[in-house]
């Protein structure tokens, strides 16, 4: 017969219960710890912000923000505005004071001019463990979608309504004027949160929400109803730990202590892997203060080499791996592994794709040639394997040839290179390594969505081909994926977003074949936008002026409002000159301005006038007449180096200053002008032909 070992593990689970007695278990080092986010400092201008948000907890995925938010905006500290501890959200997370969050306002204050605010994740959310909040909801309203990672827009139910609550009210509140029965209101099937039913500018109107799916993109569409609105956002988080200790076992399985300098990995509920560690003196290891959410995955990845105590190395003993540690009601703990030593013979190798990427679950066959039972591993994360304890047979004591082949490999992954056949001689104790397998991974479809020079996050691509229809969603830089896709012939196509068009074909057909297919990219156009206040020079709004923006689709006339704001938007590109209409009893240094939008539709929304009150001229005053009848000639005046008498000229200092006889500069006016003179004579003969005329009426 040959020599087949029984397989390690199989009492692993019995084994490693025993164990925990044996080996005290490490505990959590930490309390649920909560925590709100960190933001980066708002950069941009009006009409195209930006900025990074980061919750607390251990692998979160970072999320890129982009808004379109009017100006007056920013990173807010928190000081003076918090959710208290007697809040809904407090109540989970602990009080907001002195913690970060940021203000946004619309587009423009008015009804129709929403702001879009987008956070694009960096990798699919957690299905659990964070929330977010959104403040001061009052005389405006809000409408909260999200897409997952096949692109889909996410049900109300997903999204994880809360509830609303009023956080001017309550113990540890901030010391603002809020009714506990100000809150707004929520419709689950149009994603609306409507502010108070007046339209009253309050405070401390919120809302919160805890989605249950994976988000790849996070948008809220900001309203105004009435006044000058601004909300808030909070993004908060909960984290637990993930604890264990890594023991030794001997080839029955039966404890033989514990394991220190193992190698560990963390990957996430999405297979990112999230964190590396090893195990102390005590066998134990401990990955502290990640999201409490399900779905993570523990990976005993790497063990000691080969020394006097364990000549052949070391190999796990039952599995690998541990999937589905869940954290949503609390640390993780008894995450426990076994190792044993290895018997010989040891053969190892990798599985890789074509360009080098691991293959991880696979699994390695290696079958005795003329029979015998097979032996398997499966591949870690990294695409290694080990089979050990590989014998020779021992029936006729001679050498045996072995076989190689890989299965359980993902969807259209063909095996391209299978290592050759080893033979293992009688008293063979050398490992054998290198024993490499290489994949072909079926073709990938890929590309970038932008507008302008500049990537669109967030945007739903369709491929449609052999497989049927797939979709996913462009990434914080603009690209987008396609992976295993079978050959033939698909559909590419993009759809925009909310507030952007196609700027060229929105679907491409596209042929493929065994190699990827890249650069299957997609140019969007943005409508752009023009705006800004009309401001007296006293820096009050001045209503009801007209302002005209003239470009490409002819003119477009504005009145400013109560406000003094002025907006038009759904520009096509091109360039817009904006002329200002100066009213009655004003003067402006600045009358018109000019501006460009190109196909990203810049949003110029600071384009602002200032008036100034414009000085009331004085009345002429009416000539006297000269009471004498004798007019003595005016005597010709001398040549002069200076200006003429009355020319309203500098004078000779040319400073237009006294010249220190009291007088400006110029000739002291001694006498009347000539002009004076012949103005009381033309008096004087009007009076006398008035007399006439009533001397011979009488």
């Amino acid at each position: 017969m040959k020599h087949t070992p029984a397989r390690p593990g199989v009492l692993a689970a019995a084994v490693l219960a025993a164990l925990c007695a044996v080996v005290p278990v490490m505990s959590a080092s930490a309390e649920t710890s909560a925590g709100w986010a960190e933001w980066d400092p708002l950069t941009g201008s009006a009409g195209d912000w930006s900025t990074t948000v980061q919750l607390p907890a251990g692998g979160f995925p970072a999320a890129t923000v982009t808004s379109d938010s009017r100006g007056g905006v920013g990173v807010i500290s928190g000081a003076s505005s918090w959710l208290g501890p007697s809040t809904p959200p407090g109540e989970v997370f602990g009080s907001s004071r002195d913690q970060q969050y940021l203000n946004l306002r619309p587009q423009a204050d008015r009804p129709t001019t929403p702001s879009t605010t987008t956070y694009t994740f960096e990798r699919p959310t957690p299905t659990g463990g964070w929330a977010f909040v959104l403040g001061d909801v009052d005389a405006d309203r809000a409408v909260v979608t999200a897409r997952g990672t096949d692109g889909r827009l996410l049900t109300g139910a997903e999204l994880g309504w809360q509830g609303g609550f009023n956080y001017c009210s309550g113990t540890g509140s901030p010391s603002c004027a809020g009714a506990p029965e100000d809150v707004p209101t929520w419709d689950p099937t149009s994603g609306e949160l409507l502010g108070n039913a007046g339209a009253a500018d309050t405070s401390g109107a919120a809302a919160w929400f805890r989605p249950t799916a994976p988000i790849v993109s996070l948008t809220v569409e900001f309203y105004q109803r009435s006044g000058f609105p601004v909300y808030q956002t909070w993004f908060a988080s909960l984290a637990r730990d993930i604890a264990g200790t890594v023991h030794l076992v001997d080839t029955a399985g039966a404890p033989q202590g514990v394991l220190p300098g193992a190698g560990l990995t963390l990957l996430g509920p999405d297979g990112a892997e999230l964190a590396t560690t090893t195990s102390d003196e005590s066998g134990q290891y401990l990955f502290p203060g990640y999201v409490a959410a399900p779905g993570y995955r523990v990976e005993l990845t790497t063990l000691p080499e080969a020394d006097d105590d364990h000549p052949f190395g070391l190999i796990p003993s039952g599995e690998r791996a541990v999937d589905e540690v869940d954290l949503r009601a609390g640390d993780a703990t008894g995450v426990d592994f076994a190792a044993r030593d290895v018997q010989p013979v040891a053969v190892s190798g990798t599985v890789l794709t074509d360009d080098g990427a691991p293959v991880p679950g696979a699994t390695v066959t290696l079958t005795p040639v003329g029979g015998g039972a097979p032996l398997t591993a499966v591949t870690s994360s990294t695409g290694e394997y080990l089979i050990d304890d590989v014998g020779w047979d021992t029936d006729d004591d001679q050498p045996q040839d072995y076989t190689f082949a890989v299965t359980d490999l993902p969807e259209g992954y063909v095996t391209a290179t299978t290592p050759d056949g080893i033979t293992v001689a009688v008293g063979q104790e050398e490992p054998s390594a290198g024993n490499d397998f290489v994949v072909g991974a079926p073709p990938s479809v890929s590309g970038t969505v932008t507008v302008g020079d500049e990537p669109v996050a967030g945007v739903v691509v369709t491929l449609t081909g052999p497989g049927g229809t797939v979709r996913t969603t462009t990434g914080a830089d603009g690209t987008y994926v396609f992976a295993g896709v079978l050959p033939g012939d698909h559909t590419v196509r993009v759809t925009p977003p909310d507030g952007y068009h196609a700027g060229g074909p929105d679907a491409r057909d596209v042929t493929v074949t065994g190699e990827d297919l890249v650069d299957v990219d997609f140019a969007l156009s943005r409508p752009g936008a023009i705006g800004g206040t009309l401001t007296d020079d006293a820096g009050d709004a001045v209503p009801d002026v007209t302002v005209v923006v003239s470009g490409p689709g002819g003119s477009i006339t504005l009145a400013t409002d109560a406000a003094g704001g002025y907006f038009t938007g759904d520009l096509a590109p091109g360039d817009y000159v904006i002329t200002l209409t100066v009213p009655g009893g004003y003067a402006a240094e600045v009358v018109e301005r000019t501006v460009t939008v190109t196909s990203a539709g810049e949003n110029w929304l600071e384009e602002h006038f200032a008036l100034v009150a414009a000085p009331v001229p004085s009345p002429t005053p009416t000539p006297s007449p000269t009471p004498s009848a004798t007019v003595a000639p005016s005597p010709t005046p001398e040549p002069s180096a200076g200006p003429a008498p009355g020319s309203g000229a500098e004078g000779p200092d040319g400073d237009g200053e006294p010249d220190g006889d009291g007088e400006p500069d110029g000739l002291a006016a001694t006498g009347a002008t000539v002009g004076s003179i012949g103005l009381a004579a033309a008096i004087l003969v009007a009076l006398g032909v008035a007399l006439v005329r009533g001397s011979r009426a009488r």
